[in-house]
């Protein structure tokens, strides 16, 4: 027994909608085109997309102890990590990370 042939999804829609050339347009129907919406801005990059990555090697207790302190405080790590950033750069008398992104964004 031989198989069926396999429909496309071209053939589906041509038989579901076959033309049909001799009917009238519909009065008042009228064809219309539309027009294309412009392009939409593009959203603004990830952190992972414009920022650099940077290992930082811990010792198993200070990981663990930054580890505990995020989730004693219900944030994640990465954010106390940038904490202790900006206090390294105020005891240094550096710009702080908030001074820094918002030069760069401008």
């Amino acid at each position: 027994m031989s198989k069926p042939p396999k429909l496309s999804l071209a053939a589906i829609v041509a038989s579901a909608n076959p033309p049909d050339r001799h009917a009238a347009r519909p009065q008042g129907a009228e064809i219309v085109t539309l027009a294309l919406a412009p392009p939409a801005a593009k959203p603004a990059a990830t952190l992972k997309q414009r920022a650099r990555q940077m290992s930082v090697y811990l010792e198993p207790p200070v990981y663990d102890q930054l580890r505990d302190l995020a989730y004693a405080e219900r944030t994640k790590m990465h954010a106390l990590m940038l904490e202790g950033l900006d206090l390294l750069f105020k005891q240094r008398g550096a710009r702080s990370i908030a001074q820094l992104t918002d030069t760069q964004s401008r």
